[in-house]
C-alpha cells in the first residue's frame, strides 16, 4: 500500500469522537471535547446460536496443525498501521518488531474488521462482527454477557486467561471481560472521552511480567492478551529513541518505537521462561491511523485502508518464516487461536482459522473479505467487500464507492461510475453476503446515529 502517495484531502472533515479519538481538520487543530459515557449492559433474552457463515475448506491432504497445544500471547498495539519497517516504511520505528518479522510468519494483506477499538476488540474474543453481537448502542460500547467469548472456552479447559489494559474503557465495559481468571486495568489512568493522556508501556509490561511470574498462572497452558495503548493520540514524542519529527505522523512514530522497546524487552523475559518454548505470540492492531488520508485524521466514523490495513505476526513452534499474500482479517484470528490451543471452535464462527496455512499448507482464498462499522451513537452504518482488486464501499445513504486497490491503494479514484458492471456485481455482492449475517440490533436505549433508539433485544432486569 503506497502510504506515502501525494494525498487529496476531502473537502468535508468528519467530526466525532473514537475510543477518544475524532477525525480532526487537515490543519491538525483539536476540535472542543465531546462527552461520552459507557451505557450499563442489561442481559437480553437467549437466542438460538447462528449459523456460521459458510468458508471455504482446507482439503485432507494439506491439512496441517501445531505441533501440540499452545500457549498463547496475543499482543495488540492500538491504531498501529500497516506501513510499518517490516513493510517498506522508510523509518526504523520498530526495529524490535522489524527483527522479530523475520522469523515470523507475516501476512502482507490484513485487516482489522472495522476502524475502531470498541468494535474490533468484541471481534477478537468472540469471532464474529461487532453486528452480531449483543451490545448496546453507545459509542463506548458495552457488550452483554449473553455473547460467548472464546476465553469461556478455554476455561471450559481449564486453562488459564489473563488480560492487561491501559484505557479506562476496558474497566468501564465489564461485558468485555468474560472469562478471564485475571483482567489487569494498569492504575493511574485518567478518563478523557476524546483522546488518551497516558503513557502506559511501563506499566503495561510490568503487569504482563507480574502475571507472568506467578507460577500457578503458567504451570498449565494460558492465553494472555496485552492492549497496548501509546501510539493512540495523544502522541508523545519520547527522549528515549531517536527524533523522528514534530507533526503528528513523527510523534506517533515516536509512540511506535516507544512500545517497540518495550516489546523488546519483554521478549528478552519471555525467552527466559520454561513456558516460552510451548508458546506462540501473535501480535497485531485493533485499527490503523489516519493522517491526512481522505481528509481524515485519527480513526473511526470510515472503513478507509488507512483505518482499517494492520499488521500481524505470528512466532510459534514449527511455524517457518513465510509471507502470506492473501487477503485476511480479524474475524479469523479468534479461530486461529482456539486452534492453536487445541480449543474446539465455538458456535458461530463467521471466519476460518489461520493454523493449516501456518504450518505450511497451500493459502485459500478467504473472499469475499467484510468490513464493517455497525451503526452507535457517533459512528454511521458502513460496510464494505473486497474481491480480488477491488473494494467497494456502501455508505448509509447508500452512495457507493469502488477502488481498484492494486492501482489506486489510497483509494482515490471512485470507480463506480466509470465501471458500473463491477460496481453493481459487488454491490448484490455485498448484500448476499452481509444477509447471511445474524444481526442484532443494540439495546439500551441511546439515539443512535441515524435518530433511531437503541431497542435491540434486553432480557430481565
Amino acid at each position: 500500500m503506497n502510504f506515502s502517495a501525494p494525498i487529496a484531502l476531502a473537502a468535508t472533515v468528519l467530526l466525532g469522537t473514537a475510543l477518544g479519538c475524532r477525525s480532526e481538520s487537515a490543519s491538525e487543530k483539536q476540535e472542543p471535547p465531546k462527552s461520552a459515557e459507557v451505557a450499563s449492559a442489561p442481559t437480553p433474552a437467549p437466542t438460538p446460536a447462528p449459523t456460521p457463515v459458510p468458508t471455504a475448506e482446507v482439503p485432507k491432504e494439506e491439512q496441517k496443525a501445531a505441533p501440540r497445544k499452545l500457549n498463547v500471547i496475543l499482543l495488540t498495539v492500538d491504531a498501529l498501521r500497516a506501513d510499518m519497517p517490516w513493510a517498506g516504511y522508510d523509518k526504523p520505528i520498530a526495529p524490535n518488531l522489524t527483527e522479530l518479522a523475520k522469523t515470523a510468519a507475516v501476512y502482507d494483506n490484513y485487516r482489522s474488521v472495522s476502524s475502531y477499538t470498541a468494535q474490533t476488540v468484541a471481534t477478537l474474543l468472540s469471532g464474529r462482527f461487532a453486528s452480531t453481537l449483543y451490545r448496546t448502542g453507545m459509542f463506548f460500547t458495552n457488550y452483554s454477557n449473553e455473547n460467548t467469548w472464546i476465553t469461556e472456552s478455554m476455561q471450559a479447559q481449564g486453562i488459564t486467561t489473563l488480560a492487561v489494559h491501559a484505557h479506562l474503557y476496558f474497566d468501564r465495559s465489564p461485558g468485555l471481560k468474560q472469562g478471564f481468571t485475571e483482567w489487569k486495568v494498569v492504575p493511574g489512568l485518567t478518563w478523557n472521552s476524546e483522546t488518551d493522556e497516558s503513557v502506559t508501556s511501563p506499566r503495561s509490561f510490568a503487569a504482563l511480567q507480574g502475571l507472568l511470574e506467578k507460577e500457578d498462572y503458567t504451570k498449565g497452558q494460558f492465553f494472555l492478551w496485552a492492549h497496548l495503548m501509546d501510539p493512540h493520540d495523544q502522541y508523545v514524542k519520547h527522549t528515549e529513541g531517536p527524533d523522528f519529527g514534530d507533526k503528528n505522523r513523527g510523534r506517533y512514530d515516536s509512540e511506535v518505537y516507544f512500545v517497540d522497546q518495550h516489546i523488546g524487552k519483554f521478549l528478552e523475559f519471555a525467552k527466559g521462561k520454561p513456558w516460552w518454548k510451548d508458546t506462540a505470540l501473535v501480535i497485531s492492531a485493533d485499527h490503523g491511523e489516519s493522517f491526512g488520508e481522505h481528509g481524515m485524521f485519527k480513526h473511526a466514523f470510515e472503513i478507509w485502508e488507512s483505518l482499517v490495513r494492520i499488521p500481524l505476526m505470528v512466532i510459534a513452534p514449527g511455524i517457518e518464516p513465510k509471507r502470506i499474500h492473501e487477503a485476511r482479517s480479524h474475524i479469523d484470528l479468534a479461530p486461529t487461536v482456539l486452534e492453536l490451543m487445541g480449543v474446539p471452535p465455538i458456535d458461530g464462527f463467521q471466519g476460518q482459522s489461520l493454523v493449516p496455512e501456518l504450518y505450511g499448507a497451500k493459502p485459500l482464498s478467504h473472499e469475499p473479505i467484510l468490513l464493517e462499522l455497525a451503526e452507535d451513537t457517533n459512528n454511521a452504518h458502513r460496510q464494505a467487500i473486497i474481491v480480488g482488486d477491488y473494494k467497494l464501499i456502501l455508505f448509509d445513504s447508500g452512495k457507493v464507492a469502488l477502488f481498484d486497490l492494486k492501482n489506486d491503494p489510497d483509494e482515490l479514484s471512485d470507480l463506480s461510475t466509470k465501471n458500473k458492471d463491477k460496481a453493481k456485481e459487488l454491490q448484490l455482492l455485498l448484500k448476499t453476503e452481509f444477509a447471511k449475517l445474524p444481526t442484532v440490533q443494540p439495546y439500551g436505549g441511546a439515539k443512535l446515529k441515524s435518530g433511531k433508539s437503541a431497542s435491540g433485544p434486553k432480557g430481565p432486569k
